[in-house]
């Protein structure tokens, strides 16, 4: 018997899967803190942030060094107040250096 496998996109397997569609949508509430709080990180630095896991009301956010780091913890109390205005709170913001690729 020949089956014929189409390809579908990941906007259509999301959609017959519960578990990737929970997944995405948490990918999208990560990005779209990410995107509130863009302005208030600096410029050199933005390129150094990537929005992670959002768990439980804990949001991550991957750095690739601890200077980004160490600035970034400077500025919680300002990035936590943000999203609470926008209406994205978080219980807490972890930071998390990533590991090169």
């Amino acid at each position: 018997m020949n089956r014929r496998h189409q390809a579908v996109t990941l906007l259509q397997a999301s959609l017959n899967n519960p578990g990737l569609a929970k997944l995405m949508d948490a990918q999208r509430e990560s990005t779209a803190r990410l995107q509130s709080i863009t302005a208030l990180i600096p410029a050199s630095l933005r390129n150094q942030v990537l929005a992670g896991p959002l768990e439980e009301g804990i949001w991550c956010l991957l750095l690739s060094n601890t200077t980004t780091a160490a600035k970034l913890r400077q500025l919680l109390p300002a990035l936590e107040s943000h999203l609470r205005t926008n209406g994205l709170a978080v219980a807490s913001i972890r930071l998390k250096i990533r590991r090169p690729d």
